[in-house]
């Protein structure tokens, strides 16, 4: 039986909309073997599908086919901690499981960089798929089937905290928000940013992250479906944040702190239990590893 553990991931951060994320540790792990039926659980009672509409055996499935493998059957066994339908790469984490389990399986006949296009495909995004194989901050985008990226080092100075509510948001509904088209301004707006936050997590000036977080092209579209979200995004700041975005296509907020801010967690914790019950912090850091399989 193969283990496949794939970190969740925080996609956009702000001003890189669908082309920038980072892998955060907190982990989705699935047990995986072949089986003459197929077989699947959850180790929490969760509601997973189990026949061949789970996401895992489609995209385990699709690595036999390409390989030109039958695939009789598939057990496997979820271990879930990535909120589902929350903007944390939940999703994304079984893709990339289905795709490295079958590959382990099968001998590792795709390398990383097959692997990392067929992840972004299927997912369509590669800023959730790209952090959570390669673990760390990157930026990633898809052209014509392929995925061009950087795993870029960032400087330890910033943990990062979710706040994630109660209720769940899906991509579809919030891609749906978005506009066709946006003003040349917006896309100005957003590219600037987007490279001073890049350029500012990897030098460690953390006195850019709020500014370089600023967004024009789905945040201001997809607040509306988020009950509370700017309040939470302002509370968040105000606390002491360097700055703060939505995760992913949302609900969860992240906030960006200095690591040398270290009673933040424990202040928004009391703030929250008090103005935001239904939101919870989460105290995360990146991970620097990505996705690993291991043979048990």
């Amino acid at each position: 039986m193969f283990r496949v553990t794939v970190p969740a991931t925080s996609a956009n951060m702000g001003s890189g909309y669908d082309s920038i994320g980072i892998a955060l540790n907190l982990y989705n792990t699935f047990f995986m073997e072949e089986s003459d039926t197929i077989d699947i659980s959850s180790t929490h009672g969760d509601d997973v599908p189990t026949d061949e509409s789970n996401l895992i055996y489609q995209c385990a499935k699709k690595i036999y086919d390409i390989c030109g493998k039958p695939l009789p059957g598939m057990k496997i066994v979820e271990d879930c901690a990535i909120p589902q339908t929350r903007g944390l790469g939940s999703s994304s984490a079984c893709t990339v499981a289905g795709i490295l389990g079958a590959n382990a399986m099968l001998g590792n006949p795709l390398d990383q960089q097959n692997i990392l296009d067929l992840a972004a495909t299927i997912e369509g995004h590669p800023d959730n798929s790209t952090p959570a194989i390669l673990g760390g901050f990157c930026a990633a985008l898809l052209e014509y089937g392929k995925v061009w990226s950087v795993r870029v080092p960032i400087a330890d100075k910033v943990n990062f905290v979710a706040f994630i509510p109660d209720f769940e948001l899906s991509t579809e509904k919030a891609r749906a928000a978005i506009p066709g088209t946006i003003p040349h301004h917006d896309a100005v707006f957003n590219l600037s940013r987007a490279a001073l936050l890049a350029g500012s997590l990897v030098t460690g000036d953390l006195k850019n992250i709020g500014v370089a977080v600023g967004d024009c092209l789905h945040q201001p579209y997809r607040f509306g479906l988020i009950p509370q979200g700017e309040e939470v995004v302002k509370s968040a700041k105000g606390l002491g944040a360097l700055g703060a975005f939505i995760s992913g296509a949302g609900p969860t907020i992240i906030a960006m702190v200095d690591k040398a801010d270290k009673t933040y967690f424990s202040r928004a914790q009391m703030y929250f239990a008090e103005r935001f019950p239904n939101w919870m912090p989460m105290l995360l850091h990146c991970d620097e590893v990505g996705a690993v399989v291991t043979q048990e």
